[in-house]
């Protein structure tokens, strides 16, 4: 990883799982970090782990439009226009078939997974277009670049419009030295999937992608000159279940 110093990489869902991963990364790169996510406890742990030093938290709920434009007036006050923005807040629901799936988990996970990651998108964008240049990660997930029964329709359909949106922002954006990835990563062992129907043993779990690993990933996008952009980069556990033809076993009501 090449180093990062001078640079702000704000950071959504930072606080846990990949997002955290990804923060320390960039943290250890030089880069001052900006961590946001709904839990303050968890925040405080990483600005601890940081030694409070290049180290903003920023509480926020990335579903909340007006909170998220306040955040990045907030931001633009204290360190200017943002280098980087990784976005890897997301969530799932246990009910996700659509026999179970209400409208209210629908509009959960759609709120945070693609509407957050465009709010947090477009209040960066009008600061990187002034430098002529920045770099935007979204994290999206293997069901957003293949179909997954898995996931179900409402996880599915945010990370597929999270790669499209991505693509949006490449092409428009490009000409003003702006660059949009999509990381799709495979089954990755972060807290979301205790929220599965049937969660992973503890074994699979261990052979599953870690988030270092996915963090790994963003280092490698960063790290090319500003003259290279990575589109789309998938990633996968070797074990890949969804290679081996993997079936939860039906749940029982």
């Amino acid at each position: 990883m090449t180093t990062l110093l001078g640079k702000t990489a704000w950071i959504t869902g930072g606080a846990s799982g990949i997002g955290r991963a990804c923060a320390l990364s960039l943290w250890r790169a030089g880069a001052t970090i900006v961590v946001s996510a709904r839990t303050q406890t968890a925040i405080d742990a990483l600005v601890r782990e940081c030694g409070n030093e290049r180290v903003i938290a920023l509480p926020l709920d990335v579903a909340d439009r007006r909170a998220v434009e306040a955040a990045a007036r907030q931001l633009q006050e204290r360190v200017g226009a943002i280098d980087i923005l990784v976005n890897a807040a997301g969530i799932n629901v246990a009910n996700r078939k659509l026999t179970r799936l209400t409208p209210a988990d629908w509009d959960q996970v759609i709120d945070i997974n693609l509407n957050g990651a465009f709010y947090c998108m477009h209040a960066v964008l009008p600061g990187m277009r002034d430098k002529g240049a920045g770099t935007i990660i979204n994290i999206s997930s293997w069901a957003g670049r293949f179909a997954s029964a898995l996931t179900g329709a409402a996880y599915g359909a945010s990370k597929h419009a999270m790669a499209a949106m991505t693509m949006s922002v490449a092409m428009e954006e490009c000409a003003n030295g702006i660059r949009a990835c999509a990381i799709y990563p495979g089954e990755t062992a972060t807290p979301i999937l205790v929220n599965r129907p049937t969660p992973p043993s503890a074994q699979d779990l261990a052979r599953m992608l870690q988030p270092e690993d996915v963090a790994a990933a963003v280092d490698f996008v960063l790290a090319l000159p500003a003259r290279a952009t990575v589109n789309e980069l998938v990633i996968s556990p070797t074990w890949n279940r969804a290679f081996l033809g993997f079936q939860p076993p039906p749940r029982r009501d």
